[in-house]
């Protein structure tokens, strides 16, 4: 019946840690689920104890300070129109400081060039910077250092 208790225990603190989001609770959670497994193997309860403190002190003390780490780290992937900065693409139609049209990634996008005075035209290969709203900013790629 020990391990029911448990189970319990283990349940509550994973509610816990769904709300929280700190990593504690959650830690403590699979330690209450190690006391389980220990009680339903039919060892004393100073053994359940023993277990649940090592695997939480183990998870508080080395998993959570990694899993925080791993946490804090930006996505490795760009997605949607950030993915299309640092792309080539071709220009379709004069891009201006104020207004062209570009082919990135099979997709026409409305186009401004980088550099307000400069001129860009049809057939010029073409580097992304930014993306401003729906709009990609260029600059033509034979011109970059």
């Amino acid at each position: 019946m020990a391990w029911i208790v448990w189970l319990v225990l283990a349940a509550a603190l994973g509610v816990v840690e769904f709300f929280t989001l700190s990593l504690i609770f959650g830690m403590l959670a699979a330690a209450a689920l190690v006391g389980a497994l220990t009680a339903g193997l039919g060892a004393p309860v100073l053994v359940q104890v023993l277990a649940f403190a090592a695997t939480a002190a183990a998870g508080l003390l080395v998993v959570r300070p990694i899993a925080r780490r791993h946490m804090a780290h930006p996505p490795l992937t760009r997605e949607g129109s950030d993915a299309l900065i640092g792309r080539t693409g071709v220009v379709l139609q004069q891009v201006t400081a104020m207004q062209g049209l570009v082919k990135l990634a099979g997709e026409e996008w409305s186009a401004r060039s980088y550099d307000e005075h400069q001129v860009i035209e049809a057939g010029t290969m073409v580097d992304v910077l930014e993306i401003d709203g729906a709009t990609a900013v260029v600059y033509p790629r034979e011109l970059l250092p």
